[in-house]
């Protein structure tokens, strides 16, 4: 019984990982489309209020509850809030604005690298020779798709400030993931929610005044509008709780893993939403994300 419950709980975990990940890779095609109509602290700002109201009505009493929880364990959650919600997205929308698709699509996908060093310096979590290969696969098939079959691509690569940027993100979302494991066992997941949402709102604030300073409030035009909604109601707490869900489940590095699986999404819905072409190259390049993801997180 109990064998039945830990296999379900893993297909649970799985299932949650990859439904994060396709909604996050509608992000990624929206925070790259509205990177010159809004500025990256005041979209962050717009996307988490958006996320906090719709999480109140499920999440307000919960934390009303976990009260005395969030007191005794407050460092550890203002972090986890400060870099999952204040930091990570604005650093992300930060990036988009200065540094080409191309050049994004590869480094974000080191953030399950910085989830395994990181998990087998603090939770000693072991890397095995098949782990390894996983991860240089999913790494190949990633390579191999952002540069279009063509390698002597790789050698044109130029690095704009926005490469540091999401590289920081990698590796700030890395850290988020390992936060999260930590979560208070007797805290409800909406508590946890509400409180992340609330508190990386609140820290965010004086970002977006600061920000707002020097620029003016973007023009609510439908596709803005149709965006914040989005990103703060999908990408934000539908994709938050699943992740969480994933990373309580199956642990952050092989949710980690499931996260390569991101730029064959943002292809298939380019092509269903945009248009755009699926090619060998697409198909070729998702066969190896796919296979170094199994091999990677089989048991």
């Amino acid at each position: 019984m109990g064998h039945t419950i830990t296999n379900r709980a893993k297909v649970v975990g799985i299932v949650c990982a990859v439904l994060a990940t396709v909604i996050w890779s509608g992000n990624f095609i929206i925070a790259r489309g509205m990177a010159e109509s809004v500025p990256p602290a005041t979209l962050a700002f717009m996307r988490w209020s958006v996320a906090s109201l719709a999480v109140l009505p499920l999440g307000l009493g919960a934390l009303l509850r976990d009260w005395p929880v969030v007191r005794r364990n407050l460092p550890v959650l203002l972090l986890t809030s400060l870099l999952g919600v204040t930091v990570f997205n604005t650093v992300l929308y930060l990036a988009g604005r200065t540094t080409v698709t191309l050049n994004l699509s590869l480094i974000s996908t080191t953030f399950p690298v910085f989830v395994i060093v990181l998990s087998r310096i603090f939770l000693g979590e072991p890397v095995s020779v098949r782990r390894v290969s996983g991860i240089m696969l999913a790494i190949g098939g990633i390579v191999f798709l952002v540069v279009q079959g063509d390698l002597n691509r790789l050698r044109t690569l130029t690095f704009a400030s926005g490469d540091l940027w999401m590289l920081t993100a990698a590796f700030i979302f890395a850290v988020y993931s390992l936060l999260v494991r930590r979560k208070p066992r007797d805290m409800s997941q909406n508590g946890f929610l509400a409180f992340t949402f609330l508190a990386g709102l609140v820290m965010l604030t004086p970002w977006m005044l600061w920000e707002q300073a020097g620029s003016s409030w973007p023009v609510m035009t439908m596709p803005v509008v149709g965006s914040v909604l989005y990103i703060g109601l999908m990408a934000s707490l539908v994709a938050y709780f699943c992740w969480n869900r994933a990373v309580a489940s199956i642990g952050p590095a092989k949710a980690g893993f499931i996260y390569y699986s991101l730029p064959v999404f943002s292809a298939a819905e380019a092509y269903l939403i945009l248009g755009e072409p699926v090619t060998l190259v697409h198909v070729l390049s998702g066969a190896c994300v796919l296979t170094g993801i199994i091999v990677a997180t089989r048991s």
